[in-house]
């Protein structure tokens, strides 16, 4: 008996010794990859200034993007040469799963960058880059660095000088990019001309730095002025570009941005089904909201036209309960304080503490494809402010166009749109993200994960009760879905077939129930971004997927705050790890319990 307990003794001790040498040859491993992206993000953050504010690294904050053509090869060049080091330096099967998983998602962004580089060629086919560079470089450090006030006019200073020469190398690298990108781009440019002459000094406010800011943005504007005019008169007229990516490049750009796990043609299919599915629910939610908004008339038949105008005519009068347009920010400010409360009382998840998020109107050199949009903490500065950023209709439209956003944006769609954007949405998602001790997943977050967390949260939220069942905010919910399903179909059939701009519009009015301001905004969006429209509904489907499968293994024991904060505690990775992750944290929080 002495020696079986002393034999067992010896093979406790023994594999205790192997788990220790484990961990320790897993720890130096985990430890050279930290070091090795540390030093990649450091050349690359040197040759890329705005990335690095973007990421909260202040240090170049006085300088600006060399975006000329020797510049340009310069980054490739880093990607190139980490990519060959990455094997050489690092030896993956010694690092920890977390590590490995790390590994890949650096690996992959890498080998996606270059592609990009070489099939869209950015720097000579969107315009918008440089005009985005010229006013994002500034905004950026009067709205979010914690840097003190004065250090941060210093430096937008510093950057305004670099302005010009920006945009004179942007007119070098442009060659005939599509017409419909350098349309936008005029539109955008002159916001940056307003932001340069208006704008930027409220930002800026009581300093006496004033007269310097004045005369550098003087000069800022200018430039812009110019600018202006050779996208006008030059480019304009030779912005033959295609818009279209094309089936084989579509697919490839799809299995590489998204990193899903789905191919296109499968997210298609899936999408085309549901499409079918939402308006079903929207069909059952509209009968039931019929006599509230037409008391005294029969029910239209059911057959295809009659259930399409039963829905159609019951969202058109949601869609009359609508703000006045410099409502829309306070009313998203109540929407972020009811949202909030009901997350606590309901214990949805941990809240963000302390709570950083500002609730602002977009400038208008913002404005252009988006009503809203949440610019997060940046990863590296995560004590920055979050701005949910809410944009009225632009001042040069006609009254029936802002009446057509306002309607699309009614009272019960913007809740939606702020439970999205802000609470338990993008700001909440992004603030666990940038609490992540891994520096490759705080930094190389996922689309597909941040959007997807996102749309999930529109209905689950609504499935535990907010808005106490009230129907119209139901079918606004159902309604936004519909569209992202839309979205994954209006995607890939514009940039795989052919698809007309009259067949898209009747497709996002008609079966998808979009007023027209909005479709024609989704449609040029479409046009501008490949692929990114289809990563909501990818992510969704990821997260319902995964929720369905987490609750069904444990049954009864299925806590929801648990599970989105094991969802939430993975940082933005790509949707196709979150099953191995969640459940090994569900696992060891089970472990601690």
């Amino acid at each position: 008996m002495l020696k079986l307990i002393s034999l067992r003794a010896a093979l406790i001790v023994g594999m205790a010794i192997v788990t220790m040498e484990a961990r320790l040859i897993a720890s130096e491993a985990d430890m050279k990859l930290a070091a090795f992206f540390q030093n990649y993000l450091e050349a690359d953050c040197q040759l890329s200034p705005m990335r690095a504010t973007r990421l909260g690294d202040h240090r170049f904050d006085h300088l600006l993007d060399d975006v000329s053509a020797a510049a340009i090869k310069r980054r490739t060049e880093l990607a190139r040469h980490t990519l060959k080091e990455m094997p050489r330096q690092l030896d993956y099967a010694k690092l920890s799963r977390a590590c490995q998983v790390d590994y890949e998602i650096l690996r992959h962004d890498l080998e996606t960058g270059l592609w990009l580089d070489e099939i869209e060629r950015p720097y000579e086919t969107d315009p918008r880059i440089y005009t985005s560079l010229a006013t994002d470089c500034v905004y950026a450090l009067l709205t979010q660095s914690t840097l003190p006030k004065e250090m941060n006019i210093s430096n937008a200073v510093a950057r305004i000088r670099f302005v010009p020469g920006l945009l004179a190398a942007g007119r070098q690298n442009l060659r005939h990019p599509p017409r419909v990108v350098t349309e936008t781009a005029i539109k955008q440019n002159k916001g940056a001309i307003a932001f340069y002459e208006t704008d930027l000094f409220e930002l800026v406010g009581d300093t006496p730095q004033i007269e310097t800011v004045k005369k550098a943005a003087a000069v800022a504007a200018a430039a812009l002025r110019q600018h202006q005019e050779f996208l006008e008169r030059e480019l304009l007229p030779r912005a033959t570009g295609d818009w279209r990516l094309g089936r084989k490049n579509y697919r490839q750009k799809f299995a590489r941005v998204l990193d899903a796990g789905f191919t296109a043609d499968q997210v298609l299919a899936i999408a085309e089904a549901d499409f079918i599915q939402v308006r079903r629910d929207m069909l059952l939610i509209a009968r039931q909201l019929w006599s509230r908004y037409f008391p005294t008339a029969p029910l239209p038949p059911d057959d295809d036209a009659g259930r399409r105008e039963t829905i159609d005519r019951v969202v058109r009068e949601i869609g009359r309960d609508h703000c006045k347009p410099d409502a829309l920010t306070a009313n998203a400010k109540a929407t972020v304080a009811r949202l909030k409360q009901f997350i606590t009382d309901r214990n949805i998840l941990k809240l963000p503490d302390p709570d950083r998020c500002q609730v602002l109107e977009m400038p208008e050199f913002q404005r252009g494809n988006s009503v809203a949009f949440l610019n997060a903490a940046p990863p590296l500065d995560a004590t920055a402010a979050s701005i949910y950023a809410v944009s009225p209709p632009p001042r040069d439209w006609d009254a029936a166009r802002v009446e057509s956003l306002l309607s699309e944006y009614n009272s019960q769609m913007l809740q939606i749109l702020t439970l999205h954007e802000a609470y338990p949405g993008h700001y909440v998602q992004l603030d666990y993200a940038n609490r992540n001790p891994s520096l490759v997943r705080r930094v190389l977050g996922a689309g597909t994960f941040e959007e997807g967390w996102a749309n999930y949260c529109e209905q689950m939220m609504l499935d535990q009760g907010y808005g106490d069942g009230d129907l119209a905010l139901r079918l606004m919910q159902l309604k936004f879905h519909l569209r992202t399903v839309a979205n994954a179909i209006l995607d890939h059939k514009m940039h795989c077939g052919e698809m007309t701009d009259e067949q898209a519009l009747r497709f996002l009015i008609d079966d998808a129930f979009q007023s027209e301001g909005e479709a024609r905004l989704k449609i040029i969006r479409a046009k501008q971004s490949s692929v990114q429209l289809s990563s909501y509904f990818v992510g969704r489907m990821a997260f319902m997927r995964l929720r369905q499968q987490i609750q069904r293994e444990l049954g009864s024991d299925f806590n929801l705050a648990r599970f989105h904060e094991a969802v939430l505690g993975q940082g933005s990775v790509p949707v196709k790890y979150l099953p191995e992750l969640v459940r090994e944290s569900l696992r060891r929080q089970k472990v601690k319990h």
